[in-house]
């Protein structure tokens, strides 16, 4: 970016003042969202204050006085005998529409107040216009216009923990367990909880049930038992009800199950639990990119700018109008009171949407008996183990066997394949795959171009007509060779599609890899317990080496997450005066009330500043001041159960994957047989913005750094600034792909009325 315009986003504050509160029920990531609105806020040159409601740490409450004009007015009346023009509200859908309605009110709030004598004409002029912009905190995903509310990943990683450990003892005493999670309107946790877990069946307000639900649950957990599962998983959302309005308790269902099947069945209420602990790495980030862009939003609002939400639309930040998203969420709820189930269900929006289908297609049906096989998919690993490449599988072969294909497996791949280390998958074969860590398949880093002989032999011996490779860097460089190898082996001419899974998120195509999630939130862990250590001894800095090859999402991800000082990448250039400058601010930092240093360093950012080099020259550098540790956390970052993101993000990779397949197979045929060596055969399914999508290999080859393993351009990269600026750096803002206003794509809810 030019330097000129940094110096006018260093600038674009001056003058200005922001206040951020936060307000309703508290939500994991809040305080993440706080720092970087102040933070943000003050490199921009602006003021910035905390309007105490009061867990956040400015406290957060649901204000009744707000409700009426009267403690309005001595709000406008603080706000103004403050300078304060711009306000950032963080909170649920009740928070922000008081927000609105208070901006609404604004000018005669002002000339009330001045009526009354207790603010001068001088002040009116200088608060003219008061600029409100909202960040959505809270657990429950209840508010339309955006994909995650701030609170949400947190909320179901403590799901998450509590249905893993249930599992453990449901298995133990052969038990059915109902858990209740929240959500009084949106079934959001319960859904993704029962993607995230494979549980037998799920309760959410917005889907009822049919009449005969009863019939059909006691009916799906008996077949479940016949299959050899000794438990069986219900989640139930605590808002949901039943075609008629009716609620459905967790107690009526383990009244029915114990009653009718006469099951050992439990009960297991989560309540305010999931509130609680520290946020995950998502919702940290969250909180953070979101601050930012409210920041960004308030300086460049005018007196005609709408109240805006920040929202998040894939992995892409977006600026909707407030009102127009609480409209819809209020709409979702008419929906749902007048049982206008499937006009509730779009209104939720096609993430909800395309979850609720993943869900229904792998839980809701019985396991298929395949009398003509439509096509043989062979799905397998390749690459370094990354957690949620089981719950891939399982939805591939889930998915491919619903549609009548016959699914293969192969081991240890691609010298598995050149092996012919493949069976057959059943519906059973994968049960209990969700949850489970690393590759149970087996994976190598392996490439297939010096077996294409043996490879080509075993596509041909078990007849092998479209692959599925879920996997790394390995993953797609093995399925370039594979489309060259196609030029010499007819075999090789079948549809193959990659699922980027690696903790490095090194592969082109795709904004986020399976895997990546659960190796951020291990270093994250770790960090905060060496922060705590750290508090504890006093001025100590910890230097946290990480994996990720020449990648550096890694570092500059957990580095933002955690708090850290500096985070140093191969792709963004370092040398000693750099070193020296992240020492000399860290001696400046010990002079404050935060005694303790973190800096991250990604295992390849250069081949001379070793972590040993680094920690030796903090050590003597800082000599007298602060001392320093090391931390390498190596093949711990690929280990343990995937996290809630890792297992619903694997799961529709693995559903969305096979689904082309089959599609691509049939279009592939020619004279009776599959052939297909069309670009677009060949593809990698990945996160692109906002959206799922599949890309030809061939395009991507121009995209990619072949020798470092990287893309040539990555969008993190974006967000490294970030970073600095929390660490209190004074550094570069690229602010020209900042969100734009955008408008709620909505279905009319006029047929609601009763």
């Amino acid at each position: 970016m030019k330097h000129d315009s940094h110096l006018q986003t260093k600038t674009l504050g001056i003058g200005k003042a922001i206040a951020v509160l936060t307000s309703g029920g508290d939500a994991q990531g809040m305080n993440a969202a706080v720092r970087a609105v102040v933070r943000v806020g003050l490199f921009t040159g602006a003021r910035v204050f905390f309007v105490h409601e009061g867990g956040t740490v400015i406290g957060s409450a649901r204000c009744k006085d707000f409700f009426e004009r009267p403690g309005r007015l001595q709000a406008a009346r603080n706000l103004v005998k403050l300078g304060i023009t711009n306000l950032c509200v963080i909170g649920g859908d009740g928070s922000l529409t008081g927000a609105d309605t208070f901006r609404a009110e604004w000018s005669s709030l002002l000339a009330e107040l001045q009526k009354e004598g207790k603010i001068t004409e001088e002040e009116v002029k200088k608060s003219s216009y008061l600029n409100i912009v909202g960040l959505v905190g809270s657990i429950d995903n209840d508010f339309c216009g955006t994909d995650m509310t701030i609170g949400t990943d947190s909320a179901l990683h403590r799901i998450i923990e509590i249905v893993d450990a249930i599992t453990t003892t449901a298995q133990s005493h052969q038990r059915t367990f109902v858990l209740e999670v929240m959500g009084r309107h949106c079934g959001y946790l319960a859904l993704i909880t029962s993607i995230a877990c494979g549980a037998d069946w799920v309760f959410v307000p917005e889907c009822p049930p049919d009449d005969d639900w009863e019939d059909h649950l006691c009916r799906r957990l008996t077949e479940t038992r016949c299959r050899g599962s000794r438990l069986n998983i219900i989640i139930v959302a605590e808002g949901a009800i039943d075609r008629h309005g009716k609620p459905i308790t967790s107690e009526n269902i383990k009244d029915l199950v114990m009653k009718r099947l006469g099951y050992d069945t439990r009960v297991t209420v989560l309540g305010h639990v999931q509130r609680g602990g520290t946020p995950s790495a998502f919702d940290r980030i969250l909180g953070s990119r979101m601050g930012m862009e409210a920041v960004m939003a308030l300086l460049e609002g005018t007196p005609d700018t709408p109240a805006c939400v920040v929202s998040l639309s894939g992995n892409q930040a977006v600026r909707l109008p407030l009102m127009e998203c609480v409209q819809v969420t209020k709409d979702v709820t008419k929906a749902m009171q007048n049982k206008k189930f499937d006009v509730a269900m779009k209104l939720r929006g096609r993430s909800f949407q395309n979850n609720w289908e993943v869900y229904t297609r792998l839980a809701h049906v019985k396991a298929p008996v395949i009398t003509q096989v439509k096509n043989v998919v062979a799905v397998m690993n390749v690459g370094a183990p990354a957690a949620g490449m089981n719950a891939a599988v399982r939805s591939s072969v889930r998915i491919g066997l619903i549609q009548g294909n016959q699914v293969l497996v192969v081991h240890d791949g691609f010298e598995g394949l050149a092996k012919g280390q493949i069976e057959e998958a059943s519906w059973t074969y994968v049960g209990g795959w969700t949850g489970q860590g690393g590759s149970k398949l087996g994976t190598k880093r392996t490439l297939p171009k010096k077996f294409f002989k043996e490879i080509s032999a075993n596509i041909a011996k078990f007849k092998i007509q479209g692959l599925i490779i879920i996997g790394g860097f390995e993953a797609y460089t093995g399925a370039l060779e594979l489309m060259e190898g196609r030029a010499k082996f007819e075999e090789l001419c079948i549809p193959f599609v990659v699922i980027p899974a690696t903790v490095s998120n090194n592969v082109p195509g795709s904004d986020f890899s399976v895997g990546a999630d659960t190796a951020l939130n291990v270093i994250c862990m770790t960090c905060d317990r060496l922060k705590q250590s750290a508090e504890g001894t006093k001025r100590r800095v910890f230097i946290i080496e990480t994996m990720g090859g020449y990648c550096g999402y890694l570092a500059t991800m957990a580095g933002l997450a955690a708090g850290a000082d500096a985070a140093y990448i191969f792709e963004e250039p370092f040398n000693i005066h750099d070193l020296q400058a992240n020492v000399e601010h860290l001696v400046q930092k010990m002079k404050s009330t935060v005694k303790r240093g973190l800096i991250v360093r990604n295992e390849k950012c250069n081949e001379n500043y070793t972590i040993d080099f680094i920690c030796n020259l903090y050590s003597e550098e800082g000599k007298g001041v602060f001392d320093s540790r090391k931390n390498i956390l190596g093949h711990m970052q690929q280990g343990g159960s995937p996290t809630p993101f890792d297992r619903n993000f694997a799961t529709k990779m693995g559903a969305k994957a096979m689904t082309w397949m089959s599609t691509k197979i049939q279009e592939s045929i020619r004279n009776g047989r599959v052939f297909a060596n069309s670009p677009e055969s060949a593809c990698v399914l990945g996160m692109r913005k906002r959206a799922l999508i599949f890309q030809p290999l061939s395009d991507l080859k121009e995209e990619t750094d072949f020798e470092h393993r990287i893309p040539k351009e990555q969008w993190w990269m974006r967000i490294r600034p970030l970073l600095k600026i929390l660490a209190k750096y004074d550094t570069d803002l690229d602010t020209t792909e900042h969100a734009h206003l955008e408008h709620v794509k909505r279905t009319s809810v006029d047929s609601t009325s009763p």
